[in-house]
């Protein structure tokens, strides 16, 4: 057999298997029975025919005697006047209202009685009984009773009550609803006797139909049962089912495990109900089937539909099942699936609700609102006038307020995204207006503030950009400078017709570009491993004070010649921090080397080392020779000088090099430039 082929039988199989197991549960308990008569389908009809045959034979409703027993109370007369708003002053003129009103009622009430008794007759005719009322001898006979009769039953003495309560609520009848109800109650009476259903039920439709269909419905019942076993036998012993036949529908089964695993289990569950409904329905289509024999379509097809329906939907069951516990069944694959299913990503989505305790209290109150608002548009339709005024306030007071302030929310947020989109376009020019003090006006300013730090950080971009520009542009001009001329003075070397005198004068000039294209590269090489990081700081404890006065004192005599007055403030106790002595001699030895070079002549430099609270303050102030822009910042960066001619001999790494150095030590490194007077200022930590 075709592998589709046999995956088709194996599911008619078990289809077939579970619709017996299905119905051997519902149905086993009927008609597991030796006949008809001991099933609770009898025995429902014979409870009926009992209670019917008090009501309507043996203490039927008596209307004259009814009359008699009405009673008038003055409770009766209070109930009548409220409800009618009488102004009759007599209460013997309104009890002869209420008495003949009853009269009416009891008459249109035996009228009922008297149709229903008919019937009960034609219902049951099929009932034979002999039945003795106890206290009169009255006997109450209906056909022979004989040994051949399908169904027999004796009783003693019972009490059969005599009561009838008159409602003129009712639906039933057009009574006048001012009049209150009320009981008419006989005389009860025992009865003893024996009733039975005679061999050949005839008279009554409804229990000769129930009794046929019933031995109908055993047979096929217990042919399905049989052949349901026959199905679990042929399914393990000869259809061997297995995983792999499951997997024969790829095209299905493809987008069905792009479904969420809660909606496969969800869709599962409801194909489970369906099938154990379609099975019950098909049961009890089974129960009714001799009512159907003249029908072709209600017999036969009607059925097979059913089946073809229940084929499908117990297929999808076994199939569904199959596939969903492959994509679950390792720790990995249900990791996998729950995290992709909706409730898990619904929960996911909603637990951030919450984490501004406003949006969420605020939106779930404006739901519950416009739930409750719901409700009462519901009541009021359903209830009439007697909820609208309150609905009416509730509506004007809280719903519609709430309705207003989400339509303001909304309004507002919508202004907030038209204006994040144009940020997100670049157009950072109009800030977003902040409105009151709501989760929407804290946004917005939080937007403003991401505005301001994406503006400055184009800002600081383009900045880095145009540095860098200039930074290929100085490394390319003061490195082609001494090699220019050491190029220039090598081929001059080469001239056999040049003099001792001009050779050594050649050699001089070489040995200080290269000396000064030496120092370049060095520096450059220094101040990239530090702005890299990638540079070693060894500390110890090192008395500032002690190197600041080497310092200056190495540079004494170039002060004295370049005509600049020194003005010193060092502190005479030491002043120890944990500082790499080498690198930390370079920082100092830089900016006093910096003031030498870039000081105006004739005046005077102020060298300060002092202690601030647990940082040591080094500051170097002078007057510039050449004039400063207002980017003193970028004084700091690499080859930028105060002498943009690049006239000096200077790297221009020196201020680089040493702010790297003071970062490298957590320190700050900053310059401060008012007019002419430029002010460096290192400060480091202290122990």
């Amino acid at each position: 057999m075709k592998p589709k082929g046999k995956l088709l039988l194996i599911l008619f199989l078990i289809t077939w298997a579970a619709f017996a197991v299905v119905t051997f549960i519902n149905h086993s308990q009927n008609y597991l029975v030796k006949s008809y008569f001991d099933s609770e389908y009898f025995e429902s009809s014979r409870e009926s025919f009992l209670q019917q045959l008090g009501q309507y034979v043996l203490e039927p409703f008596d209307g004259e005697e009814a009359k008699k027993t009405i009673s008038v109370n003055q409770e009766d007369i209070d109930y009548y006047r409220n409800y009618n708003g009488s102004t009759i002053d007599s209460n013997k003129t309104i009890e002869e209202i209420i008495r003949k009103q009853r009269e009416q009622m009891i008459d249109q009430y035996a009228l009922q009685e008297e149709r229903n008794r008919i019937a009960f007759l034609k219902e049951y005719g099929d009932f034979t009984y002999s039945i003795e009322n106890v206290d009169t001898g009255k006997t109450f006979k209906n056909g022979e009773m004989k040994e051949t009769d399908l169904y027999s039953e004796s009783f003693g003495p019972e009490i059969i009550e005599s009561s009838f309560y008159l409602d003129p609520y009712s639906n039933d009848y057009e009574w006048n609803e001012a009049i209150a109800p009320f009981t008419v109650v006989g005389k009860d009476a025992q009865f003893q006797g024996a009733y039975s259903v005679p061999k050949s039920i005839s008279k009554s439709p409804s229990l000769y139909q129930e009794y046929q269909s019933f031995k109908v419905a055993k047979y096929i019942f217990y042919a399905l049962w049989v052949t349901g076993i026959l199905a679990i036998i042929g399914l393990f012993k000869f259809a061997k089912p297995s995983i792999e036949l499951f997997n024969r529908f790829d095209k299905l089964k493809e987008p069905y495990l792009r479904i969420p695993l809660d909606v496969q289990l969800v869709l599962i569950l409801v194909a489970i109900t369906a099938s154990i409904g379609l099975m019950d329905a098909l049961g009890h289509t089974i129960q009714s089937l001799y009512s159907f024999l003249n029908s072709i379509d209600m017999f036969i097809i009607e059925p097979l539909i059913y089946l073809l329906v229940l084929f499908i939907a117990v297929s999808a069951v076994i199939i569904g099942a199959i596939w969903t516990w492959e994509s679950i069944n390792s720790e990995e694959k249900m990791k996998k699936q729950v995290k992709q299913a909706m409730l898990y990503r619904m929960a996911d989505g909603m637990k951030d609700l919450f984490l501004n305790r406003s949006v969420g209290v605020q939106a779930v109150g404006i739901l519950f609102v416009a739930f409750l608002t719901g409700i009462g548009f519901i009541g009021a339709a359903v209830q009439g006038q007697a909820l609208v005024p309150i609905f009416i306030l509730l509506f004007f007071f809280i719903a519609l307020p709430a309705f207003l302030v989400f339509l303001r929310y909304m309004s507002y947020l919508n202004r907030i995204m038209k204006q994040t989109q144009e940020m997100a376009e670049g157009r950072l020019t109009s800030e977003i207006k902040v409105k009151g003090k709501s989760i929407f006006a804290k946004h917005a300013a939080n937007l403003n503030d991401l505005r301001e730090g994406v503006r400055t950080s184009m800002s600081e971009q383009a900045k880095s950009e145009r540095l860098k520009t200039e930074l290929i542009t100085n490394v390319s001009h003061d490195l082609r400078t001494p090699l220019t001329s050491i190029i220039t003075y090598t081929d001059l070397l080469k001239n056999p017709n040049i003099t001792e005198e001009e050779r050594t004068q050649y050699i001089d000039v070489l040995d200080k570009k290269s000396a000064r294209l030496k120092t370049l590269i060095e520096d450059l090489f220094e101040v990239s491993k530090m702005a890299s990081g990638n540079i070693e700081v060894t500390k110890q404890r090192l008395d500032l004070t002690q190197l600041m006065k080497q310092a200056i004192g190495e540079h004494e005599e170039e002060f004295a010649k370049a005509n600049f007055e020194l003005r010193i403030t060092i502190p005479e106790q030491p002043v120890f921090a944990y500082v790499d002595g080498q690198k930390m001699w370079r920082v100092v030895d830089n900016l006093i080397v910096n003031a030498l070079k870039y000081s105006l002549e004739g005046t005077r430099i102020y060298i300060t080392l002092k202690k601030v609270g647990s940082t040591a303050e080094f500051t170097v102030k002078n007057i510039s020779k050449y004039e400063l822009d207002e980017n003193v910042d970028e004084l700091a960066e690499r080859f930028k000088r105060a002498d943009a001619s690049r006239h000096t001999d200077g790297s221009g790494l020196g201020l680089a090099i040493a702010k790297s150095i003071i970062d490298l030590h957590n320190g700050r490194f900053t310059i401060d430039v008012d007019g002419d007077l430029f002010k460096v200022t290192a400060t480091v930590p202290v122990e």
